[in-house]
């Protein structure tokens, strides 16, 4: 008996449809195992490349500086600013032997006030080191006693000129004996030049001038070079300078500082007569807060104890590095 026409046919067209089916899934199966392969390998190829990368992290050194942003560099300037302005408040509003007991603890608050002044002195349009300097290169060799020497600039560019003795508050170099101003390791009458520069800090400033006096010997030179905010009246700090046994020899005055040649005619009087708001301190103004905390610890350290202030500042500098 014969079959009707398409009906063998039919279940091999399902067969074929099946299995043209089974071979597509097949094939995407086979691609999609080789896309995970590939995938994997690109994984593994990438791994040692990101451990490299961990492992120079984990392994730089403590010293190598880290990379700032622009924002962390230009907070960093802030806060050298901040730290420059209370050091130098502490300075000039406190004795010498307290800044010195100060700066003993924790010498790093001296180079950051020096820091800070360099980046101030470059600003100037003079500075009064240098007219000093070229007055001592006219002279021939003399002993000259550089009281509150920063850096100690005399003594480098004339120390084979002249016989140069450096004293500050910590020894920035080989050429800086440290010490409080007020009391040298200088035999009296052994110097013949006494220089100031910029160096009458401290609320007991006078102290250094009589300090000078004793050095010098009848006849020697003292030299002063100040900020000319700092001298309200000129005549009344030139007077206090006169009781303490000195003759006004010249004076000068540019737009920022003013210069004092003096003569050292006697010994200074075995008192001394206290003569209030002589020199105002040299406090740098604040244009804005770097942060809430930075007028409290402008106050804190007026009267603050020398330790308390070396903790201030390793306070600060940690944040920096933060």
């Amino acid at each position: 008996m014969k079959q009707p026409k398409g009906e063998s046919s039919a279940p091999k067209d399902r067969v074929s449809g099946d299995q043209s089916k089974v071979s597509k899934k097949a094939l995407k199966l086979q691609r999609l195992k080789e896309l995970l392969a590939s995938k994997q390998a690109q994984k593994l190829h990438a791994e040692p490349r990101a451990n490299d990368k961990a492992n120079k992290v984990t392994v730089r050194s403590a010293g190598q500086p880290k990379q700032l942003t622009a924002m962390q560099k230009e907070m960093q300037k802030k806060l050298s600013g901040a730290r420059f302005r209370w050091i130098n408040e502490a300075m000039y509003t406190e004795t010498g032997a307290h800044t010195y007991a100060m700066v003993q603890a924790d010498p790093e608050i001296f180079a950051e006030y020096h820091r800070g002044f360099a980046e101030q002195a470059r600003r100037w349009p003079e500075n009064p080191i240098d007219a000093i300097i070229a007055q001592l290169r006219e002279r021939s060799r003399v002993v000259v006693a550089d009281l509150g020497c920063g850096e100690a600039r005399l003594a480098a560019e004339l120390g084979t000129q002249h016989a140069v003795h450096s004293f500050d508050l910590v020894a920035h170099n080989e050429h800086v004996t440290a010490c409080n101003i007020a009391n040298v390791p200088l035999d009296a009458g052994s110097v013949d030049v006494a220089v100031f520069c910029l160096a009458l800090m401290g609320t007991d400033f006078m102290q250094f001038i009589r300090e000078a006096n004793r050095i010098l010997r009848v006849g020697g030179e003292l030299k002063i070079a100040e900020v000319v905010s700092r001298v309200a009246d000129v005549d009344a700090f030139v007077g206090a300078l006169e009781e303490q046994g000195f003759r006004l020899d010249r004076r000068r005055a540019s737009k920022m500082f003013i210069m004092l040649d003096l003569t050292k005619i006697s010994k200074h009087p075995a008192k001394l007569r206290a003569v209030p708001g002589l020199l105002k301190p040299c406090i740098y103004k604040r244009s804005q807060p770097v942060f809430d905390g930075d007028a409290a610890e402008l106050t804190l350290t007026r009267n603050a104890q020398p330790t308390t202030i070396a903790m201030l500042v390793v306070d600060m500098r940690a944040v920096s590095r933060e």
